[in-house]
């Protein structure tokens, strides 16, 4: 650091593990809880629309007529990627107003974005209109990622930093199991036209009983001191720890235009947003696919040729056992996001990243490889039994989330520095969900005519080229203070340049 200006943070680093960084966790890992429950549960909304025409004859109206008919591939599209394409705006806005005008300012409006766009989606009166709530629904989700995250890392203390982080997304795994028992529940006991809306509904409750919560967080110390020089502030900040920070003077951050943090941290955002990119490429390619993979093993609890609408009790028994079937490689994956938690702070972000990209090069590759194939491109079955297929494959989910998944949320909220770190994490979680947006609107063309066998061939090449992008750009954080992670020169500032 410059001037030899000693850690003013070293207390809050130093602390162990206490409630208030449970409860800092919570209020920000409801968020995430939402977004894993809102992007996992327009499956379950489509396949319950959709299924319910094509199984029991059940329209409802304002919404099959747009999933039905030689537009619906359009407007299924348009449905399923309009919260992605919010959320990128939503990262790259909210990352740039929490460095500019600080975390606190913000937080909260984005949580409040997210759970009215739910809420009004379940009000939604036709097929556009519930398009329009998920894209402000997205656009609140975008911005919990730089402002959630940060916030986490600024109040942790160093040696639980990873875990916490690491626990405010693993909330998306809960969210995924909640949408899944929701789908299903909602699916087997009530009519379709009510069955959707339940679903769209509940995802606006986390987010909604965090929103007072978010409002009351003060400022980081982190903020309030480096990039502010408010020393009050700051230290009400580390009051919330249990804490005081040892500093009598103010101290601040060395002021940097976008040229020189291009030049210094140019690489590490490559590496960042590089590997979130890979990352979601296979994450929302493996599960937009699932099913032509699941196939073969579970088929279809649908009736092969439907003479005439299937009754309604057994409409929804069917269709329970398909979303359920289609859940089951999430809740594989469920266990990875805590066993990423669980060894964050001892393996290291770079290793659980890297070993990540490999074993999911290494699945997608034996996948592909024992996969047989008809003339259209579509898996009919394997070479080994359809079980074992299936176990192998749900694990690439496993070390989606026991890796990249959860590591490319956590490393950008470490290595860039005060002034530009909710910048650098929204770009590269931006970064991410653009390719969720390229592979959602892509891969239908691919599967049509290179087959779902060439795809997971193209996913283990990709997860190559993520783990290499990790070898070459990403530092590794692992219990160090952020100061250093990010290379930070301290300075004290020249008297009356302080905010106050």
């Amino acid at each position: 650091m410059a001037n030899n200006i000693p850690n003013p943070f070293k207390s809050v680093d130093s602390l162990k593990l206490t409630f208030n960084h449970i409860k800092i966790w919570y209020t920000a890992g409801m968020g995430f809880f939402t977004d894993a429950y809102d992007l996992f549960i327009i499956g379950s909304i489509l396949a319950t629309i959709i299924d319910a025409y094509k199984y029991a004859g059940i329209t409802i109206p304002g919404f099959t007529e747009y999933l039905i008919g030689h537009n619906s591939a359009f407007w299924i599209g348009l449905l399923t990627s309009s919260a992605i394409w919010t959320a990128i705006l939503g990262q790259l806005f909210f990352g740039y107003l929490g460095d500019v005008w600080g975390r606190k300012k913000v937080y909260g409006v984005e949580a409040t974005l997210l759970s009215l766009g739910a809420f009004l989606s379940a009000l939604s009166w036709n097929l556009p209109s519930f398009i329009a709530f998920r894209m402000l629904m997205g656009f609140g989700i975008g911005g919990d990622y730089p402002i959630s995250a940060t916030i986490m890392s600024e109040y942790a203390n160093v040696k639980d930093r990873g875990k916490l982080i690491a626990l405010v997304f693993a909330n998306q795994g809960l969210g995924s199991v909640a949408a899944a028992a929701v789908g299903i529940v909602s699916a087997l006991v009530l009519p379709p036209d009510i069955a959707w809306r339940v679903m769209a509904g509940i995802g606006a409750i986390p987010a909604a009983t965090v929103i007072y919560l978010r409002r009351k967080v003060p400022e980081t110390p982190r903020y309030s001191l480096l990039a502010k020089g408010n020393i009050q502030e700051a230290q009400k900040a580390a009051q919330i720890l249990g804490t005081k920070l040892d500093v009598d003077r103010p101290i601040i951050a060395k002021r940097i235009g976008l040229g020189e943090f291009f030049s210094k941290y140019g690489l590490i955002l490559l590496g960042t947003a590089g590997t979130w990119f890979i990352l979601d490429i296979a994450f929302y390619g493996t599960g937009t696919y699932s099913a032509a993979v699941l196939a073969p093993v579970f088929g279809s609890p649908f009736p092969s040729h439907v003479t005439s609408p299937l009754p309604l009790s057994e409409f929804q028994a069917d269709l329970a056992r398909a979303l359920f079937s289609g859940a089951i490689p999430f809740l594989v994956g469920f266990f990875g996001y805590f066993t990423a938690v669980a060894l964050m702070d001892r393996l290291g972000r770079k290793v659980i990243q890297l070993q990540g990209f490999i074993m999911m090069a290494v699945i997608y590759a034996i996948i592909a490889s024992i996969a047989v194939t008809n003339s259209k491109g579509a898996i009919t079955g394997f070479t080994i039994p359809a079980t074992a297929a299936f176990a192998i494959y749900s694990l690439s989910f496993f070390f989606i989330d026991f890796g990249p998944n959860t590591t490319t949320f956590v490393i950008p909220a470490e290595v860039y520095p005060v002034r530009y770190r909710t910048t650098g994490h929204g770009i590269s979680a931006a970064s991410g969900k653009l390719g969720a947006a390229i592979t959602t609107y892509l891969f239908p063309a691919l599967v049509a005519s290179i087959g779902v066998k060439n795809i997971l061939i193209m996913l283990a090449i990709v997860s190559v080229i993520g783990a290499i992008l990790t070898w070459m750009f990403v530092p590794e954080p692992k219990q160090k203070p952020l100061e250093e992670v990010a290379r930070e020169e301290l300075e004290v500032p020249a008297q009356g340049t302080a905010q106050e």
